[in-house]
């Protein structure tokens, strides 16, 4: 699960950043929402991806 939700994270970042580049600079803030999404869920140890991921039957 974690490396699933790693490969998701880094997608988003890296299609957030592209979008930024070549779209508009708005996209960036979704940049910053994934990245203090991985932050807050270091310190509280929890993770919506992870909630959407197990709804979705993933790692079973």
């Amino acid at each position: 699960m974690h490396y699933i939700i790693r490969g998701i994270a880094g997608t988003f970042i890296l299609v957030s950043l592209a979008l930024g580049t070549w779209v508009s600079p708005w996209w960036y803030l979704f940049t910053a929402f994934v990245g203090l999404n991985l932050l807050q869920s270091a310190f509280t140890r929890w993770c919506l991806m992870e909630n959407i991921l197990t709804k979705l039957g993933v790692g079973r």
